[in-house]
């Protein structure tokens, strides 16, 4: 079945959305290194500030994905991009590490955007090209690639670390009044469920809590490794502001470019059949990270920002595949635990550094939890052929 009419116009304009809200979330995390010049903070307290952002954009995306599927992306993707435009711009007027928080966390609102944006856009297409398109627009992760860069580069050429959140916070709030006057909700073809009814599937479909374990890997542990990146790379190799922040951005691109290719590969052959094959490479590919020469921890991390996009494009095509009617729920459970994958990391690899003076362990760990994916991936969906066809589109 081909796609509706005004869906080309729905993928691009929430693409761009979510690029422009993942750009806010990665405000913080690409400034840690200039805010802790400036407030003196310890690695704890700074690692605190990288992922004080990642814990309302995990939290959040349960009920902003219930309120998408209620309600309709158009109206809740709109007010999503005007609010984060505003906590950007309040969060310049900071004065304090305290003060900074607060405005850290409101800026976290932004990551809620994936769940928002997978349920508008998933609505306009059939099951056929689920995966292909939730890649597409899953290249909105660019978004952070460009702050992680642009930051920095703003922050150094004016002398002022409060311009980059207003130049993003302004494009923010701007496009989410152009997406309220040019965005359209697809036809719909049932009546939503209520927000009662919605959250009920929580307690009684187990495999929803299987692919969030998926997500907290794959999508945690690349908003992990972006957003501590800055701080590893000054830490470890003594790179500066602007160099640490081009190379994240290389590493957030190679993840984002990914993404497409793993939903397409999972329309092929299956979402799990590719995590079969992501998972395993992972843990390999983790352990370079371990290396403090610069050669082996770049393969690492370029090879680990690969298979960690090609496993978020594979997750999402499961996601549709398995709960059609309600993929903005669901979406919004998937993501919050690949957030909150995303928000402890940081803070354990602060403590980690603190406690044996390095973050060998903390990459240890992520090798390990690779391989425990592996294990749910063959016993949920790759042992049982026939619940495979059935859930996986093979």
């Amino acid at each position: 079945m081909a796609p509706e009419k005004g869906a080309t116009q729905a993928l691009v304009l929430a693409t761009v959305a979510f690029s422009l809200s993942f750009a806010i979330w990665g405000l913080i995390s690409a400034l840690v290194p200039r805010f802790r010049d400036i407030y003196r903070l310890s690695p704890v307290e700074a690692s605190v500030l990288i992922a004080i952002p990642v814990l309302l954009g995990s939290l959040g995306r349960i009920p902003m994905g219930v309120l998408a599927d209620r309600f309709g992306g158009r109206i809740v993707f709109s007010l999503l991009l005007i609010f984060c435009g505003a906590a950007s711009m309040g969060a310049s007027l900071s004065r304090s590490y305290t003060t900074l928080l607060t405005w850290a966390l409101l800026i976290g609102c932004a990551g809620t955007s994936f769940a928002v944006g997978v349920a508008f856009v998933s609505k306009w297409f059939d099951a056929k090209h689920q995966g292909v398109v939730l890649g597409i627009y899953g290249v909105g992760n660019i978004g952070q690639s460009i702050a992680m860069y642009a930051a920095p580069a703003l922050a150094v050429a004016s002398g002022d670390w409060r311009l980059p959140f207003w130049t993003f916070g302004t494009a923010a709030a701007v496009f989410g009044l152009f997406f309220l006057l040019y965005a359209h909700n697809a036809p719909a073809k049932a009546h939503p469920k209520r927000i009662a009814e919605s959250l009920v599937i929580f307690w009684h479909e187990p495999l929803a809590w299987v692919l969030s374990l998926f997500y907290f890997l794959t999508f945690g542990g690349f908003v992990a490794l972006s957003i501590y990146l800055p701080t590893l790379l000054g830490d470890i190799f003594r790179l500066s502001l602007t160099d640490a922040g081009a190379r994240v951005a290389g590493f957030v691109v190679i993840a984002t470019l990914m993404r497409p290719l793993g939903g397409w590969l999972s329309d092929r052959y299956g979402g799990a059949r590719v995590l079969a094959v992501v998972f395993p490479l992972a843990a390999l590919t983790a352990l370079g990270l371990v290396s403090t020469g610069m050669v082996i921890f770049t393969a690492g991390a370029l090879g680990t920002a690969a298979l960690l996009g090609t496993g978020n494009g594979a997750v999402f095509k499961l996601v549709p595949d398995c709960f059609p009617r309600e993929t903005g729920t669901v979406t919004g459970l998937v993501g919050a635990a690949g957030g909150l994958g995303g928000f402890f990391p940081p803070l354990l690899l602060g403590v980690i550094r603190n406690s044996t003076g390095g973050y060998s362990l903390g990459f240890v760990w992520l090798s390990c939890f690779a391989l425990i994916c592996l294990a749910a991936d063959y016993f949920a969906f790759l042992r049982d052929r026939a619940g495979v066809t059935s859930t996986d589109g093979s």
